[in-house]
């Protein structure tokens, strides 16, 4: 078994002062609109602010006490960054890091910024998950969530839909397998749960155009389009499974939760969401099955 392991995230502030520099964090160095900090913020303190970190930080702890290794969190955009969590290891006896990304679909992007933190600091070795959002355990978790809603629901005009972060289609262009990797994950979560019709939609669009201020094209169907389909063919409702997304945090506490279902209500329908894994132990199952193939 690996001496210890990481746990990736996208990250998030605890404090709504570093929403600017956050979000120039996620900008690429590149300042935000006023009016973009604004809404961020607005959007942050009508659920309470995040508790992503919070219940990373549960996650780590509980799976440290499966491995009887350290298991610390770290973000790639915000504090704790990797190089600090990957420094303060090898300063306590670790020389070999397991990574697992809490980004089941876009594993590269945050192994990458791993193996060049561990780069600087020298002297130390990671083992890093690829992509794992078709992970059987995964996929039962959240088939799981999705079964438990749908059972409870006692409408049967719905649909089920799927929904993940959008990225930029030039991104997806260039040859990244996000999509790809949504949509196996959402065939294999749907065949699991048992469910025969389902869509797939990309959520959290950014509000900012591209540096250049061109517009950006998004990587949809978008939520708003898939609930008119979803009008246009008859359902009364939707259950909405936000399969991207492992914890709590804006994308779902407001994306869906407040705005989504604000959007189905205009149209007079109802909205239900499935739980987010959290630190549930059934998650815990999935990521301490992907650690401990790290260390074999």
């Amino acid at each position: 078994m690996l001496d210890a392991y990481i746990l990736v995230s996208h990250g998030t502030v605890d404090d709504l002062a570093d929403l600017p520099a956050f979000i120039c964090n996620i900008r690429r160095g590149h300042d935000a609109p006023a009016e973009t900090i604004a809404e961020v913020t607005r959007r942050y303190a009508a659920v309470g602010g995040s508790p992503l970190n919070r219940v990373n930080r549960q996650v780590a702890e509980l799976l440290e006490g499966r491995l009887r290794r350290p298991v610390r969190v770290a973000n790639r955009l915000w504090h704790p960054y990797p190089r600090v969590v990957l420094s303060e290891l090898r300063e306590g006896g670790a020389k070999s890091v397991g990574v697992i990304a809490l980004a089941q679909h876009s594993a590269h992007i945050y192994n990458d910024a791993v193996r060049e933190a561990a780069q600087e600091i020298g002297d130390l070795t990671v083992q890093c998950a690829s992509n794992w959002g078709q992970s059987i355990l995964l996929t039962q978790a959240i088939a799981a969530a999705i079964e438990a809603e749908v059972l409870s629901t006692p409408d049967d005009r719905f649909e089920v839909v799927m929904t993940a972060h959008s990225l930029p289609v030039s991104v997806v262009r260039a040859g990244d397998p996000y999509e790809d990797e949504v949509r196996l994950s959402a065939a294999s979560i749907a065949e699991r749960a048992g469910i025969a019709t389902y869509r797939v939609a990309f959520q959290s669009q950014g509000m900012s155009a591209g540096p250049d201020g061109r517009p950006v094209e998004w990587l949809g169907p978008n939520l708003v389009q898939t609930l008119d389909d979803l009008k246009s063919s008859g359902n009364r409702g939707v259950v909405v499974a936000p399969i991207g997304f492992l914890a709590d945090h804006t994308e779902i506490l407001y994306d869906i939760d407040v705005e989504m279902r604000a959007l189905a209500e205009e149209r007079g329908m109802w909205l239900r969401r499935t739980a987010s894994l959290n630190a549930t132990p059934r998650f815990v199952d999935a990521l301490e099955d992907i650690a401990r193939k790290l260390g074999t």
